[in-house]
């Protein structure tokens, strides 16, 4: 379902791509002019995107080119030599802060695609050249077309340094796009749309075929991409609002035409990795301690509740659903921001973004999905989150949504409830020096912190925890005081029958008043011996 290669290619480009402090533009055509007397020409616009891929759908799905037989053989290493000469990024002409340096195509990026600039409201593509790279030493027995296009794009502005133009975005392989705010690192990703995620063998990849960039205004604090998505099942048309800054934010809205029916819908989804954490513990040879880019799904649901499921790497394909009517929000967030639980100099890890959706809207009704696949290293996303709608879409119709995605690094102000800091998990303590504890019974430990705990640890007795279980019992749960966390540490025992599947449940509360969001984690009892 997740092309493993990924994750190690967009380390690659993060490490061998570097921002420059002195671009320039590249683009040599001149807009055309607008002659004396006549009427002004229409300006290009998101209206124009929709058109495209309202006519588009009506059309049989066309593959598209294939790339020269060299750069399709290229391997990784290879790829990587071929470098954006960063003297050549174009937007300069704006005098914003904005910048736009091109990928190569080649190796898993086999998909030329077209990027226009909008300057003026006239679209003008950016024609390739290859002037424009640095190969290194990557060497070509014949010159490339001149119609090569390119593999995506990244734009850049002064994130961290008013002196430096910062990685800020960037678009490439599919609908993939990773964005960041001040101080992050590259982890997770978004997609443009998923279909069939979760189905093996199943799965398709909706990909962004055309671009169209807006020139930014002098001294713009804000950029607009357009896209045109196309697949077997759907085309759609796209428009990116990007927002930089400490949270970097953007505001997306799409529409979607679909060719065919279409089931197993997936808007604005997530991928991420999940490896290893305090709660999932399958692989500990590593000195690191943690190896994970987000720990958990955050979900605010319709009826206001607020929802924390921690991540794992499962044996095997797990999906957990969350059902929903017009739900506010969903994400995938790296809570963990302590350096000594991962201790690793060059990823971290610590610094990983979360990113938070916002629905503009109602979605209706449907469902929060979040699959987990297992991975027995670091560099295979295994991570899935994603909003599916109840109603299938039918062929020769049109979907409209809109959402906000945030990037941010302190993600605690989401909600002013205490959270759920840590997950572990123990055999539970037998009661009794004659107690046998069996293989099928489980401890749950989680710190919940924040919010106002600290303000009822002077009163503790006045808190409970309120567990619940989907199959088995509860044996037994209580907290405890925690004044390293200025919160409460709570366990639960329970008893799930061998081989069955469990979710539980927990939450504090003093009297009929919520205190935290809401915990809940599924765990399998051991098959019988």
């Amino acid at each position: 379902m997740i092309v493993t290669d990924r994750r190690r290619v967009l380390a690659g480009l993060s490490a061998v791509l570097c921002a420059s402090a002195a671009p320039f533009a590249v683009l040599a055509q001149q807009q055309p002019e607008q002659q004396a007397g006549s009427p002004p020409q229409p300006r290009f616009g998101y209206a124009d995107v929709q058109r495209r891929a309202r006519e588009i759908s009506s059309a049989p799905y066309e593959v598209g080119p294939s790339l020269p037989e060299a750069l399709a053989k290229l391997d990784f290493d290879t790829w990587r030599e071929i470098r954006f000469r960063p003297d050549k990024a174009l937007l300069a002409q704006s005098k914003s802060g904005f910048r736009m340096q091109m990928f190569h195509p080649g190796f898993l990026f086999n998909r030329p695609v077209t990027v226009n600039v909008v300057r003026d409201g006239v679209p003008m593509p950016v024609p390739y050249s290859a002037s424009l790279f640095d190969y290194g030493r990557a060497k070509f027995d014949k010159p490339l077309p001149v119609n090569l296009g390119f593999a995506g794009f990244r734009l850049h502005y002064p994130l961290n340094d008013p002196r430096v133009f910062d990685e800020l975005i960037s678009f490439i392989g599919a609908s993939y796009f990773r964005a960041l705010g001040r101080g992050q690192h590259y982890g997770l990703s978004a997609r443009g749309l998923a279909i069939g995620a979760g189905v093996r063998d199943g799965e398709e990849f909706p990909f962004f075929r055309e671009f169209w960039v807006e020139m930014p205004a002098a001294n713009a604090e804000h950029v607009i991409v357009h896209a045109l998505l196309d697949s077997p099942s759907v085309t759609g048309a796209y428009r990116f609002a990007i927002y930089p800054g400490q949270e970097t934010v953007l505001d997306i809205q799409a529409t979607l035409f679909p060719r065919r029916r279409i089931e197993r819908l997936g808007l604005a989804p997530l991928t991420s990795m999940f490896f290893t954490g305090e709660n999932d513990r399958r692989f500990h040879e590593d000195f690191r301690m943690e190896l994970h880019d987000s720990d958990g799904l955050m979900i605010h649901s319709g009826s206001g509740e607020w929802i924390w499921r921690p991540l794992r790497n499962p044996r095997e394909q797990v999906s957990s659903y969350f059902g929903e009517r017009n739900v506010r929000g969903f994400g995938l967030l790296q809570r963990d921001r302590v350096f000594e639980h991962y201790q690793d100099l060059d990823l971290a890890y610590e610094l990983r973004p979360s990113y938070w959706i916002e629905p503009d809207g109602d979605w209706g009704e449907g469902h929060v999905e979040l699959i987990e696949l297992p991975t027995t290293d670091e560099t295979n996303d295994n991570i899935v989150a994603l909003w599916t709608p109840k109603v299938p879409l039918e062929p020769g119709g049109e979907f409209s949504f809109r959402y906000k995605l945030y990037a941010m690094l302190d993600a605690d102000d989401l909600h002013p409830g205490g959270r759920a800091l840590n997950t572990y998990q123990a055999r539970p303590k037998a009661l009794g020096s004659g107690e046998v504890v069996p293989p099928n019974a489980r401890r749950f430990i989680v710190d919940f912190a924040g919010g106002d705990l600290a303000y009822h640890l002077k009163q503790p007795e006045k808190v409970e925890i309120v567990p619940s279980i989907s199959n088995g019992t509860i044996q037994r749960a209580f907290l405890v005081p925690n004044a390293k966390t200025k919160g409460f540490r709570a366990f639960v025992d329970v008893l799930v029958e061998p081989g069955q599947t469990a979710d539980l449940r927990a939450f504090l509360r003093n009297g009929d008043k919520a205190l935290t969001e809401t915990w809940t984690y599924p765990w399998r009892a051991p098959d019988p011996a």
